[in-house]
């Protein structure tokens, strides 16, 4: 029998292209058989059922409107779908959000978590499910803290030092996490991921929103002198890792992805001024100083992070395949391929479609 994995936070970004992989390549990729693929996701302004529209008539998935803090849907989902392994990827992840209006943040990541752990739990401790059951367990770099140029890259040994409300209710779900593994011997693995950028990506996040403001000749604002430094890591080889750690992964191991491939926030604009008029017909070449504005930085803007794969390279074989380059031409020929996605973003009405939910 192939495995039966829900997965949470499904119609979002990375959850989306997560789904997608598990349906079309992992199979072939990782010599691991998918039987079904339940998307659970509570469909918040970041969670778009049409990034699932392609799935809709595949009978290998199905997509649930719900709340990771409903136990009594986990507890229905995990028995009546026998589900056998969790891939935990439902979060609020924007930091600017996040220092906001930090409640949301508590609620789902960490106080969700929670309630997916016990769901999890419960289920294992059925008879039919405990022997290849898995909880993977998704979180960001975020947690480790900012590093300085001499730093070296963050390890799965580097200590926790979360400086904003995302980054510290993600930090509080990972113990969560390595808690129920060490208590109750819940077989957790628990990855940390660099900055990720590819198709579906909400148009708040720094790519698509450059993407999209050179597309209509908009100023192109960077925080403070666009200095801070950053991982950049495709998506597509980010869902490849999380397979990966899912199948192959020890529980109770922690494994960092990144896509060895730090980069100044400022020189990521400079490369999206440039891929985007080359692969835009309709956008003129120009100076990059003509149409990026400095705006002020946002508190506790970590400067810089990195990631040292080399374990997950090592013991589990997976190596980024994107260099930024392919990857971000790939980014923005997405973009520019699917204008319809990003105005029913801008207009509201993606909220609106519900794609035979249940």
């Amino acid at each position: 029998m192939g495995k039966r994995i829900l997965v949470t936070g499904g119609a979002g970004f990375i959850g989306s292209n997560l789904v997608h992989y598990l349906l079309s390549s992992a199979k072939e990729e990782l010599n691991f058989s998918i039987d079904r693929v339940v998307t659970l996701d509570k469909l918040t302004y970041a969670g778009n059922p049409e990034n699932l529209e392609s799935l809709r008539t595949d009978d290998r998935h199905r997509l649930v409107e719900g709340d990771i803090c409903d136990r009594p849907l986990l507890d229905r989902l995990l028995q009546e779908e026998n589900i056998d392994s969790i891939m935990h990827l439902a979060a609020e992840s924007h930091v600017d959000r996040s220092i906001e209006s930090s409640a949301a943040f508590i609620e789902t990541n960490f106080l969700g978590t929670h309630c997916l752990l016990e769901a999890a739990r419960s289920r294992c401790g059925k008879s039919d499910a405990a022997d290849d059951f898995r909880f993977l367990h998704v979180s960001t770099d975020e947690v480790y803290g900012s590093l300085t140029t001499e730093d070296p890259a963050f390890s799965e040994t580097t200590a926790y030092a979360p400086n904003s409300p995302y980054s510290a209710s993600k930090a509080g779900s990972d113990h969560l996490a390595r808690a129920w593994f060490h208590t109750y011997g819940l077989p957790v693995v628990t990855t940390n991921c660099s900055n990720n950028y590819g198709p579906f990506q909400f148009p708040e996040k720094l790519i698509p929103l450059m993407i999209s403001k050179m597309r209509k000749g908009e100023s192109l604002p960077v925080y403070g002198d666009g200095s801070n430094i950053r991982d950049w890591l495709y998506v597509e080889d980010h869902c490849r890792a999380l397979a990966t750690a899912l199948f192959r992964g020890a529980p109770g191991e922690v494994y960092n992805i990144g896509g060895n491939c730090e980069m100044k926030n400022l020189d990521v604009v400079h490369a999206i001024i440039q891929t985007v008029a080359e692969l835009d017909p309709e956008v003129e070449p120009q100076n990059p100083d003509d149409r990026i504005e400095f705006v002020t930085d946002r508190p506790g803007h970590d400067w810089r992070y990195a990631i040292d794969s080399s374990k997950i390279q090592r013991e589990l074989g997976w190596t980024p395949k994107e260099t930024f380059e392919s990857g971000i031409r790939k980014t923005v020929q997405w973009y520019l391929d699917h204008e319809a996605w990003i105005q029913h973003i801008e207009n509201g009405t993606y909220r609106g479609e519900r794609l035979g939910l249940t």
